[in-house]
């Protein structure tokens, strides 16, 4: 077990800033506070925050910024979160707008809270950036809508580019890094029936709390079962001494293997590397599988 944050890194997950425009940092930071927008690259202290702002892209995360669970891995704050605010969709359209993206990315806190979990909310912000942002593509990276089918319903009708949910870890931590009422085999079949109804699907797993390359491989392999399209895999990272230790960091010759054995067995296009996030150049993912 690695008890100390930031020590014992090795040297390939250390961010190197070095060519991030910080003009275009700066400029990202005030659509983002102006617009009043929570993004998941500042509240999940995401590692390449610095170069996505420098490229003038964001992560938008809705639905406040108060999670319902308290999963082991996240350092988003979790409690009791306030009531949605309906001009969220408008804001996030604007910034969009404002920082000239062309692939945008929204994800959001789980809110078991709501009786849909906040699918009608997602549909509504798909339909904003649609009726407001000329010609952008859309991800959206969602929680499991309390695993109702009706409430996925909401978000597939607005037909996204790309639908995304993450297990997160492998199968053996699913219950000891994720809060319940989170399930890796309902969420498998989540995943499963958003392909099902024509939707270019995603999803990611982070490593080193514990699994072994065998079980990273078995995980892959119930990824391509389900025909799954775009899968990310990167290192977890510790955001602060409050979430689960490292138990290990995986070299980058490992994570070119499970690109590998993920894009022979069928996924289409796999995204590895120790600084790897889900969102992490995601338009690429979507470009490679749609053809564009």
């Amino acid at each position: 077990m690695i008890d100390k944050r930031n020590s014992n890194k090795p040297d390939w997950i250390r961010v190197r800033s070095a060519g991030f425009n910080t003009g275009n940092i700066s400029v990202t930071n005030i659509i983002c506070k102006t617009n009043k927008m929570h993004t998941v690259c500042e509240e999940a202290r995401c590692p390449n925050i610095g170069e996505c702002w420098g490229s003038r892209t964001a992560t938008f995360l809705a639905m406040g910024d108060t999670c319902t669970r308290r999963c082991a891995f996240c350092s988003i704050k979790s409690g009791v979160p306030s009531r949605l605010d309906g001009n969220e969709p408008g804001r996030i359209a604007d910034s969009i707008n404002e920082m000239g993206v062309k692939y945008a990315v929204i994800t959001s806190v789980t809110r078991d809270d709501l009786q849909d979990g906040g699918a009608q909310h997602f549909a509504e912000i798909i339909r904003a950036i649609r009726r407001n942002c000329d010609g952008v593509r859309i991800e959206i990276l969602t929680p499991d809508f309390h695993y109702d089918n009706k409430n996925i319903d909401i978000v597939l009708s607005e037909k996204p580019d790309v639908f995304a949910h993450n297990l997160e870890v492998v199968r053996r931590f699913h219950d000891t890094v994720k809060k319940k009422p989170a399930d890796y085999d309902k969420s498998l079949s989540m995943l499963k029936y958003i392909k099902q109804n024509g939707c270019i699907t995603k999803s990611a797993i982070i490593v080193g709390f514990g699994e072994d390359d065998d079980e990273v491989f078995e995980s892959i392999e119930e990824f391509a079962d389900i025909d799954l399209d775009i899968l990310t895999i990167g290192q977890y990272l510790r955001p602060t001494e409050d979430q689960i230790p490292i138990h290990r960091f995986v070299t980058p010759a490992q994570f070119e293997k499970y690109k590998i054995i993920g894009e022979k067995i069928g996924i289409k296009y796999v995204v590895s590397g120790p600084m790897v996030r889900s969102s992490y150049k995601a338009y690429d993912g979507w470009k490679a599988v749609a053809g564009a």
